[in-house]
C-alpha cells in the first residue's frame, strides 16, 4: 500500500527543467554580467568598473604595480578614482562577451590580456578590441587559447593593435587558413613574435 501511494507520488511529481532550459538562463544572466552601466563608469572611473565587469563573468585581473590577481569581486580594492589601473586582465573560462567590451574603452595600461575557453569570445570580440584605441597603444601580449568561435577574421583584426609584441594562438579549430593569416599579421607588425600552436 505504501509502496503504491509513493509510486503515485512520484509520478506526479514536476519534471526537471531540461538542458535546454538550464542553457538558456545561463545565457541571459551571461548577457546580464556583460551588460554596460555607462553610469557606473562615470561614477567609479573605467578601472573600477571593468573590474567589476570582469570578476563578475568570472575573470581575473592584476593592477599596476602589484604582482596578486585579483579574483575575489568582494575583495576589490577601494580608493579614490584612478587608484588601481588595470595592468593584466585573464578572461579563463570567463563568459566575457561582445557587449561588455566597451568597459575596456577607458583603460589606459592593460599591457596583457589572456583569452582562454571563453565560450562567448566571437572574432566581433576581437574586431572590437583592436579598435580600442588605448589598447592599440598599451597592449603588448595577448593569449587566445581554446577559443572555438574565433576565425581568421578575428585573427586577421588584431594587426591594429600597433604595439602588439606577443601573440599566441592554440587550440583555434576556426582558423582555416593559418600561414595566411600569420603572413598578414607578420606584414602588418613587423616586431611581432606570433607562436602558433594549430592543427592543419
Amino acid at each position: 500500500m505504501l509502496l503504491e501511494h509513493l509510486t503515485r507520488r512520484a509520478c506526479r511529481a514536476p519534471k526537471l527543467p531540461s538542458c535546454d532550459t538550464y542553457r538558456h538562463l545561463w545565457g541571459w544572466l551571461n548577457a546580464v554580467f556583460n551588460k554596460v552601466d555607462h553610469e557606473r563608469i562615470q561614477a567609479v572611473g573605467p578601472d573600477r568598473a571593468a573590474s567589476e565587469w570582469l570578476l563578475r563573468c568570472g575573470a581575473h585581473v592584476r593592477y599596476q604595480g602589484l604582482d596578486k590577481w585579483q579574483q575575489d569581486y568582494n575583495g576589490l580594492p577601494t580608493g579614490p578614482i584612478g587608484k588601481y589601473k588595470i595592468q593584466a586582465i585573464d578572461a579563463t573560462e570567463s563568459c566575457i562577451m561582445y557587449r561588455g567590451f566597451d568597459h575596456l574603452d577607458g583603460l589606459e595600461h592593460v599591457e596583457e590580456i589572456k583569452l582562454c575557453k571563453c565560450a562567448y569570445l566571437q572574432d566581433e570580440c576581437l574586431q572590437r578590441l583592436s579598435e580600442i584605441q588605448n589598447l592599440q597603444k598599451s597592449l603588448l601580449r595577448l593569449w587566445i587559447i581554446s577559443c572555438g568561435n574565433v576565425t581568421d577574421q578575428g585573427i586577421i583584426a588584431l594587426h591594429k593593435l600597433s604595439n602588439l609584441k606577443y601573440l599566441f594562438l592554440s587550440d583555434l579549430p576556426g582558423i582555416k587558413q593559418k600561414e595566411t593569416t600569420a603572413e598578414i599579421l607578420q606584414k602588418s607588425l613587423p616586431s611581432l613574435v606570433l607562436e602558433l600552436d594549430l592543427k592543419e
